[in-house]
């Protein structure tokens, strides 16, 4: 009789284990949490993550992303620096694309070009607006651009093409730029 327990026992035991390696880890989980709550009683309520600080690359990009990248911020860098720095590296730096949708308020946004702006031309051999794609009576402008970055002033010299078709704003106005 002891014998056919241990037997018994030993043979539910290789089923257990047999239905436990057969689960993928996301099931298994679900199970220690389940057997978990039958034994020690709660709620799975009380299992649930808040997801309320999760981000994404994309938020980590958007937090530590820099204009331009000097020796100084390259000095302390964590991990999360480091990714913003390795998108940065993957930016194209000879032209920018200009965001001029605020010009009365004279504030103007310029960024670095990506891979699929550089193939299409977008920003050297159309116009640099973001919402213009005029390639006629381009003019290239190399731009003092003013900025402030993680409560930092900081001044960048950025090349800029421009048409000069668009009529809400003459670029040859402003003394601080130069025409190349």
């Amino acid at each position: 009789r002891q014998f056919a327990a241990e037997e018994w026992d030993r043979e539910e035991a290789r089923k257990r284990r047999f239905h436990l390696i057969s689960m993928d880890a996301y099931e298994r989980h679900k199970k220690f949490v389940s057997d978990y709550i039958l034994y020690y009683g709660g709620k799975r309520e009380d299992f649930r993550r808040s997801g309320e600080n999760d981000k994404t690359d994309l938020d980590i990009i958007r937090e530590n992303h820099r204009f331009l990248w000097n020796e100084d911020d390259e000095a302390d860098m964590n991990w999360e620096k480091r990714l913003a720095k390795k998108y940065y590296d993957k930016l194209f730096k000879e032209y920018c694309i200009a965001d001029l949708s605020r010009y009365k308020e004279n504030k103007f946004g310029f960024r670095w070009r990506h891979e699929k702006e550089v193939i299409s031309g977008k920003g050297q051999f159309s116009c640099g607006n973001k919402h213009c794609d005029e390639e006629e009576g381009l003019k290239s402008w190399e731009v003092n651009f003013g900025y402030v970055e993680h409560g930092e002033k900081r001044n960048a010299l950025v090349k800029l093409s421009k048409s000069s078709l668009q009529g809400y704003i003459n670029l040859k106005e402003d003394p601080t730029l130069e025409k190349l």
